[in-house]
């Protein structure tokens, strides 16, 4: 029988590289055509696309990406591969949308680039976030209900089918995180803090706003540093601080290559959305009706998305309770950190969406807390725990087989966005059905065999594993009232 984590990891991985988005989303596709013009034509400017996408910068005469590069910069790889196994580019074709073999050309390399990104990302951090919740509750059966959780209960599992940063930058904290723990554990090695280092500063290549959640878990990691030597602590501080550096040299080099200048971003030249001019990049202050919004409401409300989430709320406490107080201090600060930033953003609804797309980092954060809920509930209360998750993950389901990008105008994105709009119609978009001819609903099917036997093999392997009698395991730091 496979590790619980490798199963972990193949169902994540499947379910999120099983389903596709809509190749065309201008918020999407310009990270793509900036990775499709540097791999085949080492040139970041977008000029031959920019009539394809809304979203776009310009500088000059030139368009370009409007987004910081992080997707980009990883899809560039992968572009290059895709290219160099079929022969194929964009050179010589019709660009437009309706043209049949750019839009295949588009639609695979969105695919496999999700797929090698995204969803290999998100397969990683739920693993790390089953490790968290083992080292947090001493039971590896907590840990994935934590996972399962947050990969699949939640938006995430659909922002994994597109080139959108917020599944990766997610699934970074959580690393991240984990990271951080195993470096102050007993069972640290010297690699932990400068990957730790690396992840977190990744994340603000890849969304600049991300610096408003990685400084959070930076100071979790140098509190839970007491718990070490004041000399390991320096090196291992110094050693993350220079991985965090190094992550930023890529960003200064696309920004000299694209622009000329490494201090030049692509939110300075951005085209048309005049609410970028406001604040900071649109930020402003957080406003009291759209923070209820993106709570609760039918628009964009996280409670209609992931109500898993709910199970956070006692989850909280029960860290405090336990004694890892600085775990749940973290989680409840960098949870409302994402969603004051979202509720202070002038496009506060990011257009089309199915959920409040800008607030996913709170679902890292909250996710952290989950495993404790499950390790204190009774045999009733898992089963409740149980049927909220089947509940979240169905409700994913339908949102990462049909479309995270729901309409804007619709007025409850879930219901008339997903549901009524495309997947009782049956518009989904599987692997099956959209590369190899088979109908929407037997890919569906598909996917749920398959699913279903990595489920059922993953609880398998969780049974028989050893759990220490203390559930509520304590180290270093975390021991601190």
């Amino acid at each position: 029988m496979p590790r619980p984590s490798i199963l972990l990891f193949a169902l994540v991985w499947l379910s999120a590289a099983w389903f596709g988005s809509w190749h065309w989303n201008p918020n999407s596709a310009v990270r793509l055509f900036a990775a499709i013009g540097i791999a085949e034509r080492q040139d970041a400017a977008i000029d031959r696309f920019e009539a394809l996408t809304i979203d776009k910068a310009r500088f000059g005469a030139h368009f370009y990406l409007d987004k910081p590069p992080g997707m980009t910069l990883m899809a560039v790889p992968v572009v290059a591969a895709i290219d160099t196994a079929t022969g194929d580019s964009a050179e010589g074709k019709v660009l437009v949308t309706t043209d049949p073999a750019f839009d295949r050309y588009m639609k695979l390399r969105q695919w496999l680039t999700a797929a090698a990104i995204n969803a290999t990302l998100l397969a990683l951090a739920a693993v790390a976030l089953m490790d968290i919740g083992r080292r947090v509750t001493g039971s590896a059966g907590a840990g994935a209900f934590g996972a399962l959780a947050f990969a699949l209960g939640t938006p995430l599992w659909g922002w994994a089918t597109t080139l959108f940063g917020h599944c990766a930058v997610a699934s970074l904290l959580v690393i991240a995180v984990r990271l951080i723990l195993k470096g102050t554990s007993d069972d640290r090695s010297r690699g932990d803090a400068p990957l730790a280092g690396l992840a977190l500063g990744w994340t603000l290549v890849i969304e600049h706003s991300a610096l408003l959640f990685a400084l959070p878990v930076g100071v979790f990691a140098l509190w839970r540093m007491q718990a070490i030597s004041r000399a390991e602590a320096a090196c291992a501080a110094g050693s993350a601080v220079l991985a965090g550096a190094a992550a930023m040299i890529p960003l200064l080099a696309y920004n000299l290559f694209a622009f000329g200048t490494p201090f030049r971003l692509g939110y300075e030249g951005v085209v048309g959305w005049e609410g970028m001019q406001q604040g900071l990049f649109g930020l402003t202050y957080p406003h009291a009706a759209v923070l209820a919004e993106i709570l609760v409401g039918r628009h964009r409300g996280m409670l209609w998305v992931a109500p898993v989430l709910l199970a956070a709320l006692p989850g909280l406490w029960l860290l405090w309770r336990r004694g890892w107080r600085d775990l749940a201090v973290l989680a409840a600060g960098g949870a409302v950190a994402a969603f004051l930033y979202n509720a202070s953003y002038v496009y506060w609804d990011g257009g089309n969406s199915t959920g409040p797309r800008h607030a996913m980092p709170a679902i890292a954060f909250l996710s952290l807390v989950l495993p404790s809920v499950w390790a204190a509930a009774g045999r009733v209360g898992r089963v409740a725990l149980s049927v909220l998750l089947a509940a979240s993950i169905a409700i994913n389901l339908t949102i990462a087989s049909a479309e995270i990008t729901a309409a804007w105008s619709a007025e409850n994105a879930l219901f008339d966005g997903v549901w009524r709009e495309r997947f009782w119609p049956g518009y989904l978009r599987t692997v099956a059905n959209e590369f190899f001819g088979w109908t929407p609903w037997q890919g569906l099917a598909m996917w749920a065999a398959t699913a279903a036997s990595l489920f059922g093999a993953l609880v398998i392997a969780l049974s028989r594993q050893s759990h220490p009698a203390n559930i509520y395991r304590t180290d270093g730091a975390a021991r601190r009232s």
